[in-house]
């Protein structure tokens, strides 16, 4: 009777909960961006107060932050800029994620919606892509770099003048008025406490732009020069059941960009009710152990040995370990097409 008992008020908050979702699979969202704001916020805050910041503390903080928290509330973004998680009488609410939890992870607020949802979910890699991976060697970390500089030294420029050139001007203005606010506070917060507003904004607002570029050069590492408006053969899948378990299923990004709306635990069985189409495309699938960021390290330490072991083959005889070697590096090397040449395509 006591578990019963304990039961209907756990049901009955859960059906509170998520009577204000769009989607009340995406309860897992609520629950993290909860309990983000009782831990990380207050964490951040304390850093500024005169006084308390100590080094260690900082240490302490990032580790709270980046260990506990980073990569969920990264994934769990990206699942919220492509589906609202809120109904439209709380849509107030979305705003919540991007501009107010957004900033403490390193994310400008509404900056990740424009570029991805705004421009690289239309571009899907091609040359009119600001991050396309296609005119690199993906497998050089000088031109990763390169990448990464480009981004940072005028992403925000390009991005501007890309959304004003295809009429999307309320993204543009979306991401302007989110990425100069940031900067402005945490400039400001510059002279209340410079440490602790370069542990908690400025250092974050860097590294994880660098991370979430080696992601996206990791899930568009291996591309057929062919095809290369194929979601099949432009991106990769990552089946790591740890990863997808934590990242709300990341790995399965095949499936997002043939349809980015796909509700992110409908993933898995997409995949598997498609397999046979990701095997007639020769698409990159890799098994457990990889994510688009070990993928990315394997790449720039050139460890194809390690990458092809993990290669998982979906149909007829396994290839040998030189073949897969050979495939994956004829798919990193650099592809150069003038923007418009190929037709892009949601397969």
């Amino acid at each position: 009777m006591a578990a019963t008992s304990e039961a209907a008020p756990t049901r009955s908050l859960r059906d509170a909960l998520a009577s204000v979702l769009h989607d009340p699979r995406d309860l897992p969202f609520l629950v993290l961006g909860a309990t983000a704001t009782v831990v990380v916020i207050p964490f951040a805050i304390a850093l500024f107060i005169p006084g308390v910041f100590r080094w260690w503390l900082a240490v302490a903080y990032l580790a709270v932050n980046g260990l506990g928290f980073l990569d969920r509330f990264i994934l769990m973004l990206h699942n919220t800029s492509h589906r609202t998680l809120f109904k439209p009488r709380y849509r107030f609410l979305n705003h919540y994620i991007p501009w107010v939890l957004g900033p403490f992870f390193g994310e400008t607020p509404d900056t990740f919606y424009s570029h991805h949802v705004g421009m690289h979910h239309f571009e899907a890699n091609l040359p009119e892509d600001l991050s396309s991976t296609m005119p690199y060697e993906r497998d050089r970390f000088s031109h990763f770099l390169h990448y990464y500089g480009v981004f940072m030294s005028r992403g925000i420029v390009d991005l501007g003048r890309y959304l004003t050139r295809k009429g999307r001007v309320k993204i543009r203005d979306r991401m302007f008025l989110g990425e100069l606010t940031f900067l402005a506070v945490s400039a400001g917060l510059m002279f209340v406490n410079w440490k602790a507003s370069l542990v908690v904004f400025i250092g974050p607002y860097f590294v994880v732009r660098f991370l979430m570029l080696a992601g996206n050069w990791g899930q568009h590492a291996f591309i057929d020069a062919e095809t290369p408006e194929s979601s099949y053969r432009n991106s990769i899948t990552a089946l790591g059941k740890r990863y997808n378990r934590r990242c709300f299923n990341d790995g399965y990004h095949i499936g997002h960009h043939v349809k980015a709306t796909r509700h992110w635990t409908e993933m898995p069985a997409d995949f598997e009710a498609n397999k046979k189409r990701y095997a007639r495309e020769r698409a990159i699938v890799f098994d457990e152990g990889l994510d688009q960021f070990t993928v990315w390290m394997l790449l720039m330490a050139k460890q194809y040995k390690v990458l092809a072991r993990h290669y998982v083959t979906l149909d007829g005889e396994r290839p040998s370990d030189d073949e897969i070697i050979a495939l994956l590096k004829l798919r990193t090397r650099p592809i150069h097409l003038p923007a418009g040449q190929v037709a892009r395509s949601a397969a």
